[in-house]
């Protein structure tokens, strides 16, 4: 063989072999997030401490393909297909439309959800402790609440008689939700004006409507969506004076009157924990749901100021956290 040929297939052996390398390097595990909402946040945070908290680190040892909002069942369910598409290792969905879209888009992918009704309500799960299926996560029992948090609006405004209720036709709690506080209202004789709203044209419709039926208060129902939307429900209550209770400490934060409900923070922290423990071998069906424990009720002084409230002080003195 001929020095200069030699040379040649040295070469040519030389860049084959990186090349061969990069082919064999293993790809990242991927993560296909479902979230209600518009884009990162604190939420997104808090998932990805979790993950962190079990060894895994977006962009060095595992991928996130997001997915956000969908206002429609239609748009969830097309958005978990999409992710089963891409063949994903784990789904983790952020709500409760979101869990039952990627619950019925596949049974063989693992999923780790969040949300705010009773998974095994929902056909997510067999069981608490024993979910048996291919999903597993944590429930905030905000939906649960929602009679206590009609409770402290009647503490707040006991002389209004109908109370508005703005719910999300597409949360899959929603008639629960409604048949229990229904039931609630009853209890202290109030009577309930419902108003459902999926999308920013319906909540802005809903708004207008309760304010042309003068109702006293208004109780926004739990939902990841309204969370997202929290500036919209802000600016209409102060705009209307209109003394108003959430699921979210969050929307409290932003400038509304009083919350009640568990921290979703930390519960999304848990999702995220969760999510690394399956990427690393264990089985949703071996990992009990997890339930929130803590519940929040948080004060805006400011706020009551504004709309010329005074807030009871046996209400101050239960709060968890008031903002003056």
């Amino acid at each position: 063989m001929r020095r200069r040929d030699f040379l040649s297939g040295l070469g040519g052996t030389a860049i084959a072999w990186p090349l061969a390398a990069r082919a064999q390097q293993p790809a990242l595990p991927l993560i296909g997030v479902l979230h209600n909402g518009l884009g990162k946040d604190a939420r997104t945070a808090a998932f990805l401490d979790g993950l962190r908290d079990s060894g895994f680190v977006e962009g060095r040892n595992v991928a996130i393909e997001y997915r956000w909002g969908g206002d429609s069942r239609a748009q969830w369910t097309a958005l978990a297909a999409d992710l089963v598409r891409r063949q994903v290792n784990l789904i983790v969905a952020q709500g409760s439309p979101a869990a039952v879209a990627a619950k019925s888009a596949t049974a063989a992918i693992p999923i780790a959800f969040l949300v705010g009704g009773d998974p095994v309500a929902l056909g997510l799960v067999a069981s608490l402790n024993r979910p048996g299926g291919n999903a597993t996560g944590v429930s905030r029992l905000g939906h649960e609440l929602m009679p206590k948090q009609l409770e402290l609006l009647h503490e707040l405004v006991p002389k209004a008689t109908v109370i508005a209720v703005i719910v999300n036709p597409n949360n899959p709690n929603t008639q629960s939700d409604l048949a229990d506080l229904s039931a609630a209202a009853r209890s202290i004789g109030r009577r309930l004006h419902i108003l459902k709203a999926g999308n920013e044209r319906e909540i802005d419709a809903a708004v207008d409507e309760l304010v042309k039926h003068q109702d006293g208060a208004l109780l926004v129902g739990n939902d990841g969506y309204f969370l997202d939307q929290r500036i919209r429900f802000v600016e209409a209550a102060a705009r209307h004076a209109l003394p108003a209770t959430y699921s979210f400490r969050e929307i409290v934060e932003a400038g509304g009157l009083i919350s009640y409900g568990s921290n979703v923070r930390d519960s999304t922290r848990q999702v995220g924990t969760y999510a690394g423990r399956i990427l690393k071998g264990e089985k949703p069906a071996d990992l009990p749901v997890q339930q929130a424990t803590k519940f929040e009720l948080v004060v805006n002084l400011k706020t009551a100021k504004a709309l010329g409230m005074t807030i009871p002080p046996t209400l101050i003195a239960r709060a968890d956290e008031v903002i003056e």
